[in-house]
Formats: structure tokens, sequence, C-alpha cells
């Protein structure tokens, strides 16, 4: 679990497609540096957010880290366009007894959004997203919580049929992520609020009937709704 709240940024040191060395595991791996504040309690296996994607760690050392990674999250995140170089947030995940400062974060990616316009306004930024897979946008609301490349964002603008959204960054936060350093036409990672999944996926399961083929339980449902509803205007 993690809350959106970015630590520090590091720097990819490596993107390696096949690594056959035994923290690589055989398979795409990422190397990442400057990443000293966050590893000084660091253990093999503990999870850490790299924009936003939870990954374990397979090896370190004092300033560097390195972690494996899973076709999953090559396909479903932007991690796979990495460069040596580039700017990545970074996250350990949440220690028991700590201030929660951003939002329920898993660190598990829905899918990416592209960067389609970047407006200036004073000090603060605003940035318009669209959304690659439209099915997300039912978890996207105004004012509610977003995870982009794994910083805590409050959404502004919504509109559902072009599939886009707005938030706006603030002047410290500009300091201390990744987003400014992204353009027009860029992609960054989200994660939607999953709090409104899992009350879809209650009440869809109440309003279906629990599976029930002849919609019984549906039925009873809303018999003893409109029961209660007739009792108070008696």
């Amino acid at each position: 679990m993690f809350t959106g709240i970015v630590e520090c940024m590091g720097k990819v040191v490596e993107f390696t497609r096949l690594d056959t060395t035994a923290a690589g595991g055989n398979g795409a791996s990422l190397a990442i540096s400057e990443a000293r504040s966050i590893l000084d309690d660091c253990h093999l296996g503990d999870s850490i957010a790299i924009n936003g994607t939870c990954l374990t760690v397979t090896e370190f050392s004092e300033d560097t880290f390195k972690v494996g990674l899973a076709p999953e999250t090559l396909n479903r995140t932007n991690l796979g366009t990495l460069q040596a170089g580039d700017s990545v947030n970074l996250e350990r995940a949440l220690a028991a007894g700590h201030r929660f400062g951003g939002h329920f974060v898993q660190g598990h990616i829905d899918s990416t959004a592209n960067i389609i316009e970047i407006k200036p306004e004073d000090n603060s930024v605003w940035y318009k997203l669209q959304v690659d897979d439209p099915k997300l946008m039912p978890y996207i609301i105004p004012k509610g919580f977003i995870a982009i490349d794994g910083t805590s964002l409050t959404v502004c603008d919504v509109n559902d049929d072009e599939h886009w959204f707005t938030i706006m960054m603030i002047a410290y936060t500009q300091t201390h992520v990744v987003m400014p350093t992204k353009n027009v036409g860029d992609r960054v990672n989200i994660e939607v609020d999953m709090l409104g999944k899992y009350v879809e996926k209650v009440t869809t399961s109440i309003l279906r009937g629990s599976g029930d083929a002849d919609g019984s339980s549906t039925s009873s449902y809303i018999e003893k709704v409109v029961e209660k509803v007739l009792q108070k205007t008696k």
C-alpha cells in the first residue's frame, strides 16, 4: 500500500529487456540510482513504487536498486519506454504508524493516459490528460483522487464523452515529481481510486441478484426497499 506522496526522484541507470543475472531473473529489469534517501531501511523483497508501479527490490546498494518487470507490467505501464537518465518518482510502501498524507494507492496501474494539453496559470500548471482505456472514466470524478505516475492528485474537470480529465499542480509539487519534465504527447501511468471499484462491485452484485439466473435476489432486495419507503410514508 502507498499514499501517492512521492518521497524522492531517482534516475534510470539502465532498462534491460533480458536480464540474465540472478537479480534480473531472466526477464526485463530496471536499475534506479539517486535513491539513497529511501534505501537506508531497504531489504531484498521490499516493495518500492516506481512511477506509481509497485515493484519488488531484487538487488540494492547504498544509492541504487534493481527491480524485475513482468510482461503484464510492461503492457500496462510506461516503464518499458524509460531510458537511461530519465527521472522517476519513488515511494516506499507505507509503514505502520506513519501519517497518511495522500490517498489509498495500491501501486497497481490501471492504464496510461496521454498528455494532450499543458497550460500554466500563475505559479500552477494545468494538465489535460486523455485516458487510453475509456472504461476507467466512471471512476474518475471531479474532486476525486487519482494517482498519476504515483503522485496523488485531485481531479478537476472531467469529460466522459471525450475521455479526458484535468488536474492542477501547485508550485511545491512541481519541484518534487517528474510530471513537469513531461511534454504534450507523453504517456503517464494512472491508477484510479480503488474505493470506487469496490463500491461498483458490491452494488452491481446486489442489483444483479448476486448471479441468480432468475433475478430473485434482485426482486427481493427491491421489494424490501419499496416496503421501507412505504412504511415511512404512512
